[in-house]
């Protein structure tokens, strides 16, 4: 069987992290879909994850290990792999966020839709999918 392949946004990480149902998401297509962030999205989620915790009241420790978890079934992807592809992707997403060009190319490296809650994506050459209908994609 094939699997299909879906990079996910830092986004995407937090919320699998905070919430439950992008985490449900991600488990229940483990066996037809492969899923994967750039190395950067992690490291993003590193930075974010701590304040957000304390804004509701919770320890940042239980999250970076629910991040840690998740590194194992979200396959980061080293900078080598994608960094080819830099300037074709700041050429489609810079004029909206030039920080997301990692997303972009790794999507464009694999060929695969990205995942993600930033409209920033829309137009820039990748199917792109938000939380709200990717189950179309991960189930299809």
């Amino acid at each position: 069987m094939n699997h299909k392949a879906i990079v996910l946004d830092a986004n995407i990480l937090i919320r699998a992290v905070l919430g439950k149902r992008v985490r449900e998401l991600i488990v229940e297509n483990l066996a037809t879909v492969k899923f994967f962030a750039p190395d950067v999205a992690y490291e993003d989620a590193r930075k974010y994850l701590p304040a957000l915790m304390e804004k509701r009241g919770v320890k940042g420790v239980a999250a970076m290990t629910v991040l840690d978890a998740l590194e194992s079934i979200v396959r980061p992807l080293e900078f080598d792999l994608y960094a080819g592809l830099q300037q074709q992707a700041l050429q489609r997403i810079a004029i909206r966020d030039a920080d997301d060009w990692p997303v972009l190319a790794c999507a464009m490296a694999i060929g695969c839709p990205v995942w993600t809650e930033d409209t920033d994506f829309f137009g820039a050459g990748v199917a792109t999918w938000t939380t709200d209908r990717v189950e179309l994609y991960l189930v299809a």
